[in-house]
């Protein structure tokens, strides 16, 4: 068997881990390291060649856990290549090496990951709540958080981006009104116009009533202008787009109904005025009784090649339409829809970093995003996974502290731009590509590790590096025997996904597609392991606030995945 193409197919990352356990340098493409182990191996055969037949005679376990554990791993990974790559095996020779390992839980105080989460949602917009990307709340969130980095002893950094961004201006203001009893046609007032004096206007209340979506443009339709709303049902392919040229077309979010890069793509394509979602699926009942409350979404920017200056998009609730449905298109209703919204916006967003340095140039980076939509606290989503992300980072402070340097580079990273299309990690990843593509080892991404006691459906998380996962299990386990009460409250699945199925839908997926700077060598995928909680319906709404805030519950992925860090970095240092 050709021991080159065995070597060949492991990763980078999997490449330098071999070397590191055997004590050789690290550095160099993956050319070099290849050549580096295959030179070993060769040494390492011609060494077991002048064994003496009496020492042959030894069973092979007995010889074998003899042998230093640096050799143990590389007997290890020759045995996997000649087996066909059945890495399973690998494993278990490694198990039955070492034994299961005695895995140390970090400490993690719950009171002082609210306190961060509070601090956060404190620096939200002053009527909107919001720390959108781009605006002053985003900049001054990543200052504070810088500055608590600093204030835990771990060195910081600040990365700043420009990337294409939607800014809101004013107020938006949605309405519908009745007209008077008398309009134009006995020669009285313009109907709903100021002279109106008997119109019935209906406003309805920004956040509470209809949300702005991600990239709305500016508009101004007015009551007085009588224009035309068109239902348009769920807005599949089938539906008949090109009747709502040049009007307002409504979406019923339904079963089956596509997102907005879809809609808005079939609403251009048709020149289409502006576009009316009505939330008829998600968090019906949940939050309001009787009424489905109006979420922020964004859309693909990169599936447009422009996107106009001049189209209105909100999100309303059930109930509002409901009230267009009656009062506008099957009434003599006329509505009001005005949006001042800049979506060709050049704007700022801000990474900051606290940086542990490691006896090698390996790095893990632990990360989540600390913007949130414009409409809301973001309380879950995602200041329960940027206080979960300092509570670990603090503790690994007073870990170096104590035990000095750990083995990996750790990075504690909070991204912006998240919701409006992972600017803050595709930026980051893209600035320090060479420096990922040499050296990451993993990225752990905290989106929602929250769970809510009412709507309690445990933690998921998932990894697409088989060894990752089974060793967070392990630590699962453990943490189930140390934390019992808590372990009986939330449970804990750990799933296995492959690479090529990570969703792309968080700020790990840039460290997992993005990273590979050798396309010759075939596609090489970042290591990642995600963590999402349950039971947050508030998600993108007007009420993810502090109210339901669980911060009992930030303790289980902050123990678990601070832990498989710690292991990671010190071992079974305890």
């Amino acid at each position: 068997m050709d021991e080159s193409s065995e070597w060949s197919e492991l990763s980078v990352t999997e490449l330098k881990d071999a070397l590191r356990e055997i004590g050789m340098p690290i550095s160099g493409r993956k050319k070099v390291l290849v050549t580096r182990l295959e030179e070993y191996s060769i040494f390492q055969a011609e060494l077991a060649d002048t064994k003496s037949e009496e020492d042959k005679s030894e069973s092979f376990l007995d010889r074998i856990r003899d042998l230093p554990f640096p050799a143990l791993v590389v007997i290890s990974i020759l045995i996997v290549g000649s087996s066909g790559g059945a890495v399973i095996y690998g494993d278990e020779i490694l198990d039955f090496i070492q034994g299961e390992p005695e895995y140390v839980l970090i400490d993690f105080d719950n009171e002082k990951a609210r306190e961060f989460a509070q601090t956060l949602v404190d620096l939200g917009h002053p009527e909107w709540e919001g720390r959108m990307s781009g605006t002053v709340e985003e900049e001054n969130t990543a200052n504070s958080i810088k500055s608590n980095f600093t204030s835990m002893g771990i060195p910081s950094t600040m990365d700043e981006f420009d990337v294409n961004m939607f800014e809101i201006g004013s107020e938006p203001d949605l309405s519908i009104c009745t007209p008077g009893d008398i309009g134009s046609i006995f020669g009285g007032p313009t109907p709903c116009s100021a002279a109106d004096v008997n119109r019935d206007i209906t406003q309805f209340t920004h956040r509470e009533d209809y949300v702005i979506q991600g990239y709305s443009g500016s508009i101004d339709v007015f009551h007085t202008e009588n224009a035309e709303i068109v239902d348009l049902g769920n807005g599949s392919e089938d539906s008949d787009w090109a009747s709502a040229a040049s009007k307002i077309a409504m979406i019923w979010i339904e079963s089956g109904t596509d997102g907005n890069t879809d809609l808005l793509q079939r609403a251009l394509a048709n020149d289409v005025n502006s576009m009316i979602t009505v939330n008829s699926l998600v968090n019906c009942d949940d939050l309001v009784m009787n009424d489905c409350v109006p979420y922020f979404k964004g859309i693909d920017l990169t599936k447009f090649d422009f996107i106009p200056d001049s189209f209105g998009f909100i999100m309303v609730s059930k109930s509002v339409g409901t009230s267009i449905s009656d009062s506008v298109i099957n009434g003599d209703g006329r509505i009001q829809m005005r949006i001042d919204v800049d979506n060709q916006a050049i704007s700022t967003i801000y990474v900051p970093c606290g940086i542990i340095e490691g006896k090698s140039d390996s790095i893990i980076v632990l990360g989540a995003h600390h913007d949130t939509v414009y409409n809301s606290q973001g309380a879950v989503d995602d200041s329960s996974g940027v206080a979960t992300l300092q509570e670990i980072a603090r503790q690994f402070s007073i870990l170096e502290s104590r035990l000095g340097a750990p083995e990996y580079t750790i990075y504690f990273c909070t991204w912006g731009g998240e919701e409006e299309g992972l600017w803050g990690s595709k930026e980051w990843v893209d600035k320090y590509r060479n420096m990922l593509s040499e050296d990451l080892r993993l990225n752990i991404n905290l989106d929602m590790n929250h769970i809510d006691l009412e709507r309690n459906n445990g933690l998921t998380i998932y990894g697409n590096n088989p060894k990752d996962t089974k060793i967070v299990r392990g630590i699962s386990a453990k943490f189930s025997d140390v934390y019992t009460d808590l372990a009986s409250k939330y449970s804990v699945n750990v799933n296995d996904i492959p690479s090529t199925d990570m969703p792309y839908n968080s700020d790990h997926a840039p460290f997992v597609y993005e990273i590979d700077n050798q396309p010759d060598d075939g596609m090489e995928y970042g290591k990642a392991l995600v963590c999402y909680g349950s039971g947050s319906s508030e998600y993108h709404t007007y009420l993810d606030t502090m109210d339901r805030f669980n911060e009992e519950s930030l303790a289980v992925s902050g123990i678990i995945l601070g832990s498989f860090i710690r292991y990671l970095s010190y071992g079974e240092i305890s």
